[in-house]
Parts: structure tokens; C-alpha cells; sequence
């Protein structure tokens, strides 16, 4: 197609990038399948994802990723982790084979790209029309003259007019339909942080805080954001009143400090009632040297509040949730699961299965039996036909869950765990990956991800999720999940200093069933401190008494040969420290 821009004609072309099936045109910026059809990216990953297909063939540090994407913008690396993540979703790089890893350097495109000029049409403007080649002479006239010119002209202006009228009507009853059925997201307007110190330090503090905390929200499926005109934090908070136009709820955020602590308060509120739906108050030690580290946690202690909140109320159309004694029974149960104890899981069993007997159709009370059920598998404290007849029982109760409110928090987070424990990787990465799409601060979604990477070989992406969950550090109640799991990523890429430091942390919140401590002894064996490591396993056996090399390794099915290869290691250190080899049937037989 060729245009008359103000009477002469012009050619306008676009370069389109493609590799391995997928069309990429940063200036249209759409990227399309293999099948041709569209697929959606946010601005950031989209960007992201131009820059590595420009750069294919060349390790692309991190800071460089940052820099060209958010270029002068104050990001910690989980933005670029999640704009990752969010690209190997859409070109079905579950492998990672097309954006790899490169360990301490940074990111490889390495598919194939070629660049091909394009003609494109252009931006639609007042005195554009398009006309064939036939038609076209170097001053713009047709070649039949100007009463046929006119007569075209006066023809095409009367189409021109009805396609105009015919555009306006149908986007007036769209956006009247819209008014009346909702646009089905939510619109979430963040107002500045109120730095109440004024300094130096709590002005860079608050607008990392800032940062984070739109990046996060930015990930969110179901929700629409407004940023705030002016990035700068504000000295005070100012009336709601002159906020809202078009946001259905104002994210309001205070930044204190008292001599122990830095303190972020926040405030979810209804703009139309000005009610406010949700407070988090996160406090953090004021000796934290790590800027970036603090504005990350700030950001996701408040963040994680606000997600968890706002799924809720897109969730007020699905069957009411827990009331009265069935929520302090799941309040009782989950105070004895976190001891992490198998007297206290016993109690906490009696309690769920008393209350779900008289209330079978509580889903909230289902999803809580289905954790306790995954946990008991997870920890061995089920034998094996004990654990059969759990898995069976939690996905029955998944299920229905999943049927009543499939986009419910809980119920993705517990699916999660459910194809992770069950081995299903394939679906496991996509159930993590949507229950992150809903909060992208899940620490406990990271972690379930991460041992999925884990068993499928991939222990530098492993290791990078644990500690973006090591990151954010919510909730507080799963902190012990990924400092084990980084400690093992770790010692599996053969890291045995750095393991300790993430194992020793996990033991002091909770000894768990003795796995920390047998990996830990793993790690002490290998930098020769053989003292140290039969101490450890000593600790662990007495915590998980009957401990074989072969009945504390998880199940096999499905996972990677390089991770087998791994585990083998791990399984000689420590026979070789005195633990018993087991057999295979006892490793086939254990869920754990």
C-alpha cells in the first residue's frame, strides 16, 4: 500500500524481527505466534524482550537490562526477574532453552533473528488517503481527470463520514454497556509515598518503595494502574477528595522511622465511599544497610496485604467465605501446622476434618485439609499408603475448589503446591505462574516454583527465585521454605559456603523433619569440616528417625536427569558421613 501525504507519496516501512516461528515489530510493538495470533505482553517485558531480540548472540549484563528498559528509574532485580519470567511464559520457553541464564554475567537470546524491512500503513491522519499504484501520478491527480477526482473524493469523504458516525455510535454503546457491567478490573490509582523525615536517605527510600511497589502491581492480571504524576515522594499527605477520576480504589503509602525501625504504613480505599478496605503496616530493622533490599521489602510486605486484599473483593461473587467457628478452626489448625511437628499436625487434622464433616461444601475450610494433607506428604508423616489415600483426598478437595472459585488466591496457591508435591511440572509451572500473576509477592508460590526448577534441573533459575523470594520475605510464616530451598540450590551447583549461610537461617526458624540439617552436613562434608557435619546429621536423624539415602530423597518421577545426577552426589557424601543406603523399593514407596 502506498499513501499521498499532502499531495506526494510516500513509502513507509517498519523493521520486524523473527525467530523461531515468532514475529516481533517493536514499532507497532506487537509480537505474534507462530500461528499468527497476537500475544499480549505488559510495555516493560515487551521492551525487555526487544532488547534481547536486538542483542541476540550476546550476554546482556543485568544492569544494561535495567538501564535500557527503565532507563534513569530506581528497580530492584525482581522487575527484571518478573519481565523474564513473563517473556519465557509467552514464547513457551518452559525450558530455557531460548533466554538462558548465563551464571554471574547475565542474559543469552540465543534464537536465530532475522530482520526484514516491511511496508506498514501508517498512523491514521487527517489528510491520508490510500490509493492503488495504477492511480497515482507524481502530483497526487488520478488519472481520469478532475471531475473524477471529485466525484471519488466526494464519494470517498460521504464513506468517510458513515464509517466515522458508525464508529462513534458503536464506541458510545460500549462504553454505556461498560458503565452498566464494569470493565471486570479493577482500577488502582497509587498516590505518592509521604516521606515524614524529609532527609536524603528516606527520599531515595520512599521513591524505591515507590518503584517496587508499581512494578508488583504492574504484574497483576485483573487489575488497571494509575502511577502518580510526580515520582518525587510527598512531604504530606494530601485530601483524597482531590483524587480518584476514574480509580475504583487509591493506594495511599507512608514512609516513618523510629530509632529501632523503619515503618511503612498503607492504605487500600474505596474511592466512591472512601471506605478504607485494607491497612498493612510493615516495620523493618533501621539497621538494614541494604537500600535496595529494604525498599523491596517494604514494598511486598504492603504489597502482598494489597494483592491478597483485592483478590478478595473480585472474589465477592463466589460463595461467601469462612465465618464464625469454621475460621477459628482453620485460625487453631494453621497456629498448630506452623510448629511443624507431627503432634501438632495430628491436631490440626482432628480439627479441620471435625469442622469440614459438618460443613462439606466450605471451601475454605477444603483448601486448608488440602495444605495439611500436602504438608504431611511433603514431611513424611504419612506412610505410604497413608500418603496415597491424602494425595487422593487433597485432590478431590482441589478440585472442587478449583470448580467454585478458580480464581481464588488460596485455591492457586494450593493447587501449586499439589502438582509440585505430585511431580506434575509442566502444569506446576503454569499454576505457580498464574498464582503470581494475582501476587506477585508470594513467597510460599516462589518457593513451590522454585522446587519445581529444582527437579527439573535448572538450579541457577532455582536459585535466583528463592532468593527474589528471600527478597520480598513474605509471608513471614513460609520465610523457612525458601532459605532451605536456596541452601539446597546451592549445594547442588556445588556452592557449599554460600549453603550454610541459607541452611543455618532456615534451622533457626524451625528444625522442620531434619532435612536442612542432612543437607547442611552435605555442605560441611564437602569443605572438609567433617566434625561439623556428623553433628548435623546426628541432629537430623534424631529428628527424622529411620532416615535412609533413599527414603529422604523426593520421587524421582519426572525429573531431570542432571538433577538425579546431583542428588546421587549429595546421597554418597552422606553414606559416606554414616547414613544407611536404604533400597530402591523403599525410595519408590516414600512420597518424599
Amino acid at each position: 500500500m502506498r499513501y499521498i501525504l499532502n499531495g506526494t507519496v510516500e513509502d513507509r516501512w517498519e523493521q520486524v524481527f523473527y525467530f523461531t516461528g515468532f514475529g516481533l515489530d517493536p514499532d507497532r510493538a506487537e509480537l505474534h505466534g507462530p500461528d499468527g495470533s497476537a500475544i499480549r505482553l505488559r510495555p516493560k517485558a515487551f521492551e525487555l524482550l526487544s532488547f534481547l531480540v536486538a542483542n541476540n548472540g550476546r550476554v546482556v549484563g543485568k544492569q544494561e537490562l535495567m538501564d535500557a528498559v527503565w532507563p534513569g528509574i530506581y528497580v530492584g532485580e525482581d522487575s527484571l526477574f518478573q519481565c523474564i519470567r513473563e517473556i519465557r511464559m509467552a514464547l513457551g520457553d518452559t525450558e530455557r532453552h531460548m533466554i538462558k541464564l548465563v551464571s554471574g554475567r547475565g542474559y543469552l537470546f540465543t534464537a536465530e533473528v532475522t530482520a526484514r524491512q516491511e511496508s506498514a500503513a501508517p498512523q491514521p491522519a487527517e489528510r491520508d488517503m490510500p490509493v492503488s499504484d495504477a492511480s497515482v501520478t507524481a502530483n497526487g491527480a488520478g488519472t481520469h481527470g478532475r471531475g473524477g477526482s471529485r466525484k471519488v473524493l466526494a464519494f470517498g469523504a460521504l464513506a468517510m463520514l458513515c464509517t466515522i458516525a458508525v464508529i462513534i455510535g458503536v464506541t458510545v454503546f460500549f462504553s454505556r454497556v461498560g458503565d452498566v457491567l464494569g470493565s471486570g478490573q479493577s482500577v488502582i490509582e497509587v498516590l505518592p509515598v509521604v516521606d515524614t523525615l524529609g532527609d536524603a536517605q528516606s527520599a531515595v527510600l520512599a521513591q524505591g518503595i515507590a518503584a517496587e511497589m508499581i512494578n508488583g502491581l504492574a504484574a497483576i492480571d485483573n487489575i488497571r494502574l494509575i502511577a502518580p504524576k510526580e515520582q518525587s515522594p510527598a512531604a504530606a499527605a494530601k485530601p483524597i477528595s482531590g483524587f480518584g477520576g476514574e480509580a475504583d480504589f487509591l493506594l495511599q503509602s507512608e514512609l516513618q522511622k523510629s530509632p529501632q525501625s523503619w515503618i511503612l504504613q498503607t492504605r487500600l480505599i474505596k474511592v466512591r465511599s472512601r471506605e478504607i478496605e485494607s491497612v498493612a503496616e510493615v516495620t523493618l530493622d533501621a539497621t538494614e544497610s541494604d537500600a535496595q533490599r529494604l525498599a523491596s521489602r517494604l514494598a511486598a510486605g504492603a504489597g502482598y496485604d494489597v494483592a491478597s486484599r483485592l483478590n478478595k473483593l473480585e472474589e465477592t461473587g463466589s460463595p461467601a467465605a469462612v465465618a464464625g467457628a469454621a475460621n477459628v478452626a482453620i485460625q487453631q489448625a494453621t497456629a498448630s501446622i506452623n510448629q511443624t511437628t507431627k503432634e501438632r499436625f495430628a491436631t490440626a487434622r482432628s480439627i479441620l476434618e471435625k469442622y469440614l464433616s459438618d460443613q462439606p461444601d466450605n471451601v475454605d475450610l477444603q483448601i486448608a485439609l488440602a495444605t495439611l494433607h500436602l504438608r504431611g506428604i511433603q514431611l513424611s508423616w504419612y506412610d505410604p499408603t497413608e500418603s496415597r489415600a491424602a494425595e487422593n483426598e487433597a485432590n478431590s478437595l482441589i478440585e472442587h475448589a478449583l470448580r467454585t472459585r478458580p480464581n481464588s488466591l488460596p485455591v492457586l496457591d494450593i493447587y501449586c503446591r499439589f502438582l509440585t508435591a505430585t511431580n506434575r511440572f509442566s502444569e506446576s509451572l503454569v499454576a505457580c505462574a498464574r498464582a503470581l500473576s494475582l501476587n506477585p509477592w508470594d513467597g510460599a508460590a516462589l518457593f513451590q516454583l522454585g522446587l519445581t526448577q529444582i527437579q527439573l534441573g535448572r538450579f541457577e533459575d532455582a536459585l535466583a527465585t528463592f532468593e527474589l523470594a528471600d527478597r520480598f520475605d513474605t509471608p513471614a510464616v513460609s520465610r523457612w521454605t525458601w532459605l532451605l530451598g536456596a541452601g539446597w540450590a546451592d549445594i547442588l551447583l556445588n556452592r557449599n559456603e554460600d549453603a550454610i549461610g541459607w541452611l543455618q537461617r532456615s534451622i533457626a526458624i524451625t528444625s522442620g523433619t531434619g532435612r536442612a540439617h542432612m543437607l547442611l552436613a552435605t555442605a560441611y562434608q564437602r569443605l572438609g569440616r567433617t566434625d561439623e557435619a556428623r553433628q548435623a546429621l546426628a541432629k537430623g536423624l534424631e529428628l527424622r528417625p529411620g532416615s535412609t539415602a533413599a527414603n529422604i530423597a523426593l520421587p524421582a518421577r519426572n525429573t531431570s536427569p542432571i538433577y538425579l545426577a546431583a542428588r546421587r552426589d549429595i546421597s554418597r557424601t552422606l553414606i559416606e558421613l554414616g547414613l544407611p543406603a536404604g533400597d530402591e523399593a523403599q525410595e519408590s514407596d516414600d512420597r518424599n
